[in-house]
């Protein structure tokens, strides 16, 4: 049409509509605290090498709630790792995986910046004590790449999306009942990533500060994981009693 090679548009005579999506997250596929941890062990079973070196990776997205680009372009000299007490990651790289024919660089796995921040700009993630001592222990065992990435292939690759999708897939047989492998839960890796943020929710944590965690804005974290916050009309009910007798 720019070109004015048509004679008319022709694009008003499409009918299909497409469906809208609050992107709500769906609770079945979030795993509580015991499930999360059957499945992190479960990781160490696959494979004599794979499950162990990926079993750090996956304890980042759920004990930090990172998204698995995050995990993956994680360096040592971005965590802060204290013998005692909380840790702290300061992400600043991704490794989201693209088909080489969509990035610059004509590479599978390009380098970038944080989602929806600028290039430069980094971003704090306290993480738990668990967290601190299987990242701590993870270097021990296998050490760093060239540089500095944490997790890699035995060769000093990038792993791939479906190398770490298929140890996540061996792991749920081993870790839940057979109903609950044919169900949602914890269906993929950044399922991980959901239970962290509901678990923060749930836990009473601000909205700003589970959303700075997270990388989200607030009113999207509030719109996605609305459904996953348990409990809450039972606080609700106890705070507005506890008003209405003040």
């Amino acid at each position: 049409m720019e070109l004015e090679e048509l004679s008319a548009n022709p694009l008003h005579k499409v009918k299909f509509r497409k469906t809208k999506t609050n992107g709500e997250i769906d609770r079945r596929c979030v795993v509580n605290p015991k499930q999360a941890r059957a499945l992190l062990t479960a990781v160490t079973y696959v494979g004599r090498t794979r499950g162990p070196m990926l079993a750090a990776l996956f304890a980042c997205m759920y004990f930090g709630g990172l998204r698995p680009a995050e995990a993956a372009g994680l360096r040592d000299k971005d965590c802060y790792l204290p013998e005692k007490g909380w840790g702290l990651l300061t992400l600043e790289k991704t490794r989201p995986q693209s088909n080489k024919r969509y990035t610059d660089s004509g590479e599978t796995h390009e380098e970038r910046g944080l989602k929806h921040r600028e290039v430069t700009e980094t971003r704090p993630v306290p993480i738990p004590p668990d967290l601190v001592s299987i990242i701590r222990d993870h270097i021990a065992t296998h050490g760093v790449g060239e540089d500095g990435r944490l997790f890699r292939t035995r060769t000093g690759g990038l792993i791939s999306g479906s190398a770490y999708a298929k140890v996540w897939r061996e792991a749920r047989t081993y870790a839940f009942t057979p109903d609950q492998v044919a169900s949602p839960l914890a269906g993929r890796p950044y399922d991980l990533r959901h239970a962290a943020v509901s678990l923060w929710l749930n836990a009473g944590v601000h909205a700003p500060e589970a959303a700075e965690r997270a990388g989200h804005g607030v009113d999207v974290m509030l719109r996605v994981y609305a459904k996953c916050i348990d409990g809450q009309q039972e606080v609700a009910n106890k705070r507005i009693l506890d008003a209405l007798a003040a």
